[in-house]
């Protein structure tokens, strides 16, 4: 007797349909046999410049300091912006075993396609089947160790990387990252569906550059218009995790790789929701 099929197709709602043509394929990819990971959080936006990489950043270091042991892949392999933010210089090395990630200055380990390359300032000129491959080698060719949380700081946009993802490794939840502005409710609809589509858990938004608190006087000015947050996180019934404001000192710890000294609280409402995962 031939093997059922399992249909794959979106809009088909059965466990077995011998109507379809499409077969489901398991495209998942098991993880380095001395990986041992017991929770993936995905960290994505629906465009570019709303601060993914920065609260990939302080989610980790928040966990970190709560005595979690918590890595970072850096998806964004056109754009990685992880090891500048973590002031790490180093280059990571190989073993007969694998690829290791580097650590850095309190031990969190990373793995971004800048500690790969000669310099780096060199361009990653490749086509999207590539570059979802070498996210994938990111998962099963490195040693990640014992990890209890596995950050994944995502390129903007529901293109091939975050599909890759999606479908290949054990994403447990996403964390969506948003600004102010209208126009990000719409990218955060998109965001969301994609989601929904691959049935990945939204666990809750981020809202980066909510505010400006001026030091002079102590007010609070929304420098990039009025936060549509809470009508986003009502509309799809999410929770809003944080709201990180627009701080110099923030910024400046990025520029300079000290975001590990940095003293704030902003995410400990997110780190709260991780710890009941």
């Amino acid at each position: 007797m031939a093997e059922e099929r399992k249909c794959s197709s979106t809009t088909c709602g059965k466990e077995s349909c011998k109507g379809c043509d499409k077969a489901k394929v398991d495209f998942s990819v098991k993880p380095h046999k001395m990986s041992h990971v017991k929770k993936v959080i995905g960290v994505v936006s629906g465009k570019g410049g709303v601060g993914k990489s920065l609260v990939t950043s302080l989610l980790t270091v928040t966990m970190s300091k709560k005595g979690y042991k918590c890595g970072i892949l850096d998806a964004d392999i056109t754009g990685p912006s992880i090891p500048k933010a973590f002031g790490i210089k180093d280059k990571a090395m190989a073993s007969a075993q694998g690829m290791l990630p580097v650590c850095s200055s309190s031990g969190i380990p990373i793995m971004s396609i800048n500690l790969i390359l000669e310099n780096d300032t060199d361009p990653v000129v490749w086509r999207g089947p590539v570059i979802a491959n070498t996210v994938k080698q990111f998962w099963s060719d490195v040693i990640w160790g014992d990890l209890d949380y596995l950050f994944i700081d995502m390129p903007p946009g529901t293109g091939d990387v975050p599909l890759t993802v999606f479908q290949s490794l054990p994403v447990d939840g996403i964390i969506v990252v948003t600004s102010p502005q209208e126009l990000v409710s719409m990218i955060v609809e998109k965001a969301v569906k994609m989601a929904e589509l691959m049935k990945v858990p939204v666990l809750g938004l981020v809202e980066n550059m909510s505010y400006f608190k001026c030091p002079d006087n102590g007010k609070s000015y929304q420098i990039f218009g009025e936060s549509h947050i809470d009508e986003v996180a009502d509309y799809h019934n999410l929770k809003v995790l944080a709201r990180i404001p627009i701080d110099p000192s923030l910024a400046e710890a990025c520029d300079k790789g000290f975001i590990e000294e940095f003293e704030g609280s902003c995410m400990d409402e997110a780190a709260g929701v991780l710890e009941e995962m």
